[in-house]
């Protein structure tokens, strides 16, 4: 009974189109004809197999009719009139007609779903490639989790109105005129009959589906809200959350309602498809049985209705046809809503693909080899300034690590939401009218309070952010004149956070170089004091390292973070030291790796350890977005200004011999 529209079980992909279709219902917004126009744009490339398979549908049509037709001609013409060889004939037409329309079906089907998934295919390489090339402005303005379930979920989500939606419609419909157009053939007064009988079927199917509609919604929220609780209790952050609090009961507890709310909706969504279904079979044997009332009339009365008399042939073929009807009917009534559904997931997923690019390339950009770049670095008269939700974030960023332990412990004894700060009207100057300039092979040391720029700063050189005023230059060439791809070629970057991919370490390693050998591979790890760490693991450098790199120690990360940019060999170094804390060995391996790493490239160094500020060739000292003292270590305590005040407050009691 599947087959007559409504699904018994009804998938989430269907709940979810049946929620979108509701919500831009609600919203009063209508179908967009230019939604409608870029979607068939999509099938163009694919023209020749579409028309095979419109071609395969009429054909298989066609050949649907035979059958049902050939019902009152064995009948009347052969049974009735005892011609054995005719009947041989039509029961042959009979056998060979469903085998043919079954192996066009199947070549249809394989067009329709090879059409519809190379679709799919173009349309997620579109946004994965759009997505990359947005900026950094983007990612941080927008939820990990939105981009994610655009690309996945949104673009799954039309999957089968892609495949099979569009054809089903045009198959539908024909089936439904030709059996029209049948059925009048051979009885016009039993065919005014059905159909008129047909309007309570499709009223009752509307009215059922609108009950369908809202369980579907309410269900669908409920699978949300439960995927969501898993994500954040199952993670390796909720999960050390929940343990190091003891709230694995609470958590179980939220789980179990909403799972057992879940099944409830489950089960009265089961049940209004099995009474759906119920009508459903009673209607298919009521409208025969009152088919078989009439033509039998005639047929015992001799009675002609439109001067046509009637047969046993005649019944049973009209009758067969009529069970043809119901099924395209039944099909179409629930079209609307996965169309609908689909058109509103084809527009999240067009808002993304429509998005400016703010960062790219310009028209004959330069393409510069590595090998031909000193590193020269200047910055002219630079300023920027984050757009508000940039400004919250990086606001957050620099805060987050003094003031997590706090909030909670805060949010446990308490239980109460973690309130915002207020923004400020108009977002602040991040870096204002700054100047600058590092040699080729020196080592610029940034240093100010949190939140100064510093790390905006080094944005600014791989054009991970445009400037909004100024210029910054590699070897007196304007990086936005740099393509990209050679940008990313010259510069090497060092995160404070240590990003690794769930893969083993030899995959991290290569992702710097793929082509890199591994004698080149193991000389970057030995120059950043990992090899040996490496080797004493149980499958080495195939050591799958895990979520985030878990497995292994923050200062393990970090010299494995080094390790890969030293195989990727950059002219120019980007560096924004960790701040966390390290016991003293681990300290003294991170030093060591950093020295090779920096030794002969130009580095621009975001430094909280001494040893960096000390070996430093300029420290330039950020303040509120200005560059407020430049100089050398002894320079700048000579001066005693905002450097010797940071230097009392966090080095003061380090002897500068123990880090030389």
């Amino acid at each position: 009974m599947a087959a007559y529209g409504i699904r018994g079980g009804g998938g989430s992909r269907g709940r979810k189109l049946a929620t979108l279709a509701e919500e831009q219902k609600n919203s009063g917004r209508k179908a967009d004809m230019q939604t409608v126009r870029r979607v068939a744009a999509a099938f163009t490339p694919y023209k020749l197999q579409i028309v095979l398979v419109l071609l395969a549908i009429l054909l298989t049509t066609t050949l649907g009719l035979i059958n049902p037709l050939l019902i009152a001609r064995i009948f009347d013409d052969a049974i009735a009139k005892h011609n054995q060889n005719l009947l041989i004939i039509y029961v042959i037409i009979m056998f060979v007609t469903p085998v043919v329309s079954g192996i066009i079906g199947v070549g249809q089907s394989y067009l329709n779903n090879k059409i519809g998934q190379n679709v799919m295919r173009d349309f997620r390489n579109k946004l994965y490639t759009h997505l990359q090339s947005m900026s950094l402005r983007f990612f941080t303005a927008t939820r990990t989790g939105e981009i994610q379930s655009r690309l996945s979920n949104d673009v799954g989500g039309v999957e089968n109105v892609v495949t099979n939606t569009a054809t089903s419609i045009v198959s539908n419909i024909s089936t439904a005129l030709s059996t029209i157009v049948a059925m009048i053939f051979i009885s016009p007064f039993l065919t005014l009959i059905s159909l008129g009988l047909l309007p309570i079927f499709i009223w009752f199917t509307y009215k059922v589906g609108n009950v369908r509609r809202q369980t579907s919604k309410e269900t669908q929220q409920s699978i949300a809200s439960l995927t969501a609780m898993m994500q954040e209790t199952l993670s390796v952050s909720g999960i050390l959350l929940m343990k190091t609090f003891g709230r694995q009961k609470h958590a179980r507890n939220q789980f179990e309602d909403e799972n057992q709310r879940l099944a409830d909706l489950e089960v009265r969504q089961q049940m209004i498809g099995r009474w759906f279904f119920m009508f459903i079979g009673t209607f298919f044997s009521v409208i025969p049985a009152i088919v078989y009332l009439i033509a039998g009339w005639q047929i015992i009365h001799s009675v002609p209705i439109f001067g046509v008399g009637m047969t046993f042939g005649t019944i049973v073929a009209f009758t067969t046809l009529q069970t043809r009807i119901f099924f395209p009917i039944g099909q179409l009534l629930n079209v609307q809503v996965e169309v609908q559904g689909a058109l509103a997931l084809f527009d999240r997923i067009f808002e993304y693909l429509d998005m400016p690019i703010d960062i790219q390339d310009k028209s004959g950009a330069l393409h510069p080899k590595p090998e031909e770049i000193k590193g020269e670095i200047a910055f002219k008269d630079v300023s920027f300034t984050y757009q508000r939700d940039e400004e919250q974030t990086e606001q957050a960023e620099t805060t987050a690590v003094n003031r997590l332990s706090a909030q909670v412990q805060e949010l446990a004894d308490k239980a109460e939401p973690l309130t915002v700060p207020a923004v400020p009207e108009e977002p602040q100057t991040t870096l204002n009218n700054i100047s600058f300039t590092i040699q080729p092979g020196q080592l610029a040391a940034l240093v100010g309070p949190s939140g100064a720029g510093k790390t905006t700063i080094t944005y600014m050189v791989p054009r991970l952010y445009d400037v909004d005023s100024g210029a910054v230059e590699i070897d007196g060439h304007n990086v936005k004149d740099i393509a990209l791809s050679s940008l990313g070629e010259l510069v090497g970057v060092v995160t404070q956070e240590t990003y690794l991919f769930h893969a083993s370490i030899r995959e991290n390693l290569l992702y710097a170089r793929p082509d890199a050998t591994e004698e080149e591979m193991i000389a970057a790890t030995k120059a950043a004091a990992i090899h040996e760490r490496i080797l004493s693991l149980e499958d080495g450098y195939d050591t799958v390292v895990g979520e985030r790199g878990y497995k292994l120690s923050g200062g393990e990360k970090q010299r494995i973070a080094i390790a890969r940019v030293i195989l990727k060999n950059p002219r120019i170094l980007i560096l924004d030291e960790a701040t966390s804390a390290l016991d003293t060995h681990s300290e003294r391996l991170i030093q060591a790796a950093l020295e090779p790493l920096m030794r002969n490239r130009t580095t621009l160094a975001i430094a909280h350890r001494l040893s960096t500020i000390l070996s430093a060739d300029v420290i330039l000292v950020v303040d509120k977005g200005e560059i407020v003292e430049r100089g050398t270590h002894q320079e700048l305590l000579a001066k005693d200004g905002l450097y010797a005040r940071l230097y009392n407050e966090q080095f003061s009691q380090v002897p500068e011999e123990s880090v030389a």
